[in-house]
């Protein structure tokens, strides 16, 4: 079990099976029925707040993982909020990934003095914004790795409409609860605005100012800029499957930088995978099943198919005389695309200073070949997560590179996993180097800016939810402002080093503006 969860009323990896819907929720969105109560609360009881659970079904591929157990999680939520908040009556709600749920959610706003909304899973239809809306004291919750991506992209909006709102983004309930506690002050007569300060002012108390430890020595032999630019304008990337930002993109990329992308279907990688030489993808099989410290849970098949993958990659980049390769690889295996997935020849690649995109992130793709060309390490890809408990980003994705200073640097231990989503295949659980300067940024040639943050490597988060490799960092800079305004969309590219110099470097050549995130 992993004790580093168990602070808070339960772990989040201890899910109880057998434990059913919480007391007082309802499936998919109907209300249980509550007595109807107007104005602000009364001396005499306590403030009546919507507990409402955005979720989605477990039966798919999701954030934090298929078969996840939300019925245990919420019971654990509701319990500490039972224990912690004696002067609150929560009434809790569950709402999945269809509008009439928020309709109906919010129909009854007159009964309730508050929202708790309490962002489980990555459902992207759970209408979060507008559930933040209405004016009374509202308090947005992330489940770590469960909701993260929609919490993260949508909590701009909800912070710039002006309204009494604030969140928690937290590994440890007890600072979700200390948030929660703050809605008994309706009952003193504070106002909304008033309660929501007090929500704040709790998340603030209970986030750790920055540790003082120096990052380690690392000196990055740099690229001269114009070097770097001859590299580029010769660089091409395939985009397998579709591509983020689509044609627009690929053409202002091409403007910005020479660097051409070009889009390949489906069939054209599936067709190289089927004929890949199996030898070939057993010897890969051997290699990285020898090289690791651990395989969890893949079986050799698994990781000779992920082996086929990679020569199928590397038969579509030598003939297109290509540099690199992003594929929309949730969709190409989901949708019977293709029969295995390219994360370990993802890793293979980027550790052998070529690009290894996930998603058809076109955006990311693109940063990741601009920093090797001028740094040559290979940038990790990742869906950021907030723990303001450790006042860290925690990069996650199920590909991280294992040479992150680059080809002839030292490669860091790694396990071989399945893809968490769905606990298939064959993904990478790097475990990267802590203590080191990281930079963290995106290149967008369309909007014509770089958004930019650095933190220091932290350590590897344990958690087994949502993506296999967890990179703890603490933040350079002001966590609240890096949270509150996230800018579209969730994915970041992090490389090693401190690049600082360097990025003002690309804004200046460019004439790009720099967005310092933190």
């Amino acid at each position: 079990m992993d004790t580093r969860w168990m602070k808070s009323a339960c772990s989040r990896r201890q899910f109880l099976s057998g434990c059913g819907c919480c007391a007082g929720c309802v499936v998919a969105g109907s209300l249980v029925g509550s007595r109807p109560v107007l104005g602000a609360p009364s001396s005499n009881r306590k403030p009546k707040v919507r507990l409402v659970f955005c979720e989605t079904t477990n039966d798919k591929p999701i954030w934090p993982n298929i078969g996840y157990d939300f019925d245990a999680r919420r019971k654990c939520l509701l319990d500490a909020l039972a224990r912690g908040c004696p002067d609150v009556e929560f009434l809790p709600v569950k709402v999945l990934e269809d509008p009439k749920h928020v309709d109906e959610v919010l129909a009854r706003c007159k009964e309730v003095d508050g929202y708790m909304i309490c962002v489980q899973g990555l459902g992207w239809s759970n209408d979060i914004v507008r559930l933040s809306g209405t004016g009374k004291p509202t308090l947005v919750v992330d489940n770590l790795f469960g909701g993260s991506g929609l919490f993260l992209t949508q909590l701009p909006r909800i912070m710039a409409s002006g309204k009494p709102v604030d969140w928690v983004s937290s590994s440890r309930d007890e600072d979700v609860v200390a948030s929660a506690r703050q809605f008994a002050l309706l009952q003193q007569g504070k106002s909304a605005a008033e309660v929501a300060a007090a929500f704040r002012a709790a998340r603030r108390a209970n986030t750790p100012p920055a540790p003082a430890t120096a990052c380690r020595d690392d000196r990055v032999a740099l690229v001269p800029f114009e070097e770097a630019q001859r590299a580029l304008q010769k660089t091409k990337l395939l985009v397998v499957g579709g591509g983020w930002g689509g044609d627009a993109f690929r053409k202002a990329a091409e403007a910005l930088a020479g660097v051409k992308m070009v889009a390949i279907d489906f069939k054209e990688l599936a067709a190289a995978y089927d004929r890949a030489d199996r030898e070939a993808a057993k010897a890969f099989a051997d290699r990285w099943m020898q090289q690791a410290e651990k395989v969890v849970e893949p079986a050799r098949p698994a990781i000779e198919d992920a082996g086929a993958m990679y020569v199928a990659m590397k038969e579509l980049l030598d003939k297109h005389g290509a540099q690199g390769i992003s594929i929309n690889c949730l969709g190409g295996f989901y949708g019977g695309h293709l029969k295995a997935y390219p994360c370990l020849g993802f890793c293979q690649l980027n550790d052998d200073g070529l690009v290894g995109g996930c998603e058809a992130d076109q955006l990311s793709a693109f940063t990741m070949a601009v920093m090797g060309a001028l740094t040559g390490r290979p940038g990790f890809i990742s869906d950021p997560v907030i723990d303001t408990s450790k006042r860290q980003i925690i990069y996650a994705h199920c590909v991280g590179p294992t040479r992150v200073f680059g080809p002839k640097g030292p490669r860091n231990p790694y396990r071989i996993r399945t893809h968490s989503e769905d606990r298939k295949g064959a993904a990478i659980q790097s475990i990267l180097p802590e203590n080191y300067m990281t930079t963290t940024l995106e290149i967008d040639p369309v909007a014509r800016h770089v958004l930019f943050h650095q933190a220091r490597s932290a350590g590897n988060n344990p958690s087994d939810m949502a993506c296999r490799t967890k990179l703890e960092a603490v933040v350079h800079g002001d966590l609240e402002k890096l949270t509150e305004t996230w800018r579209p969309g969730w994915h970041r590219v992090t490389v090693y080093g401190e690049l600082r110099g360097l990025v003002d470097e690309i804004c200046q050549r460019w004439k790009l503006k720099l967005i310092d995130e933190a």
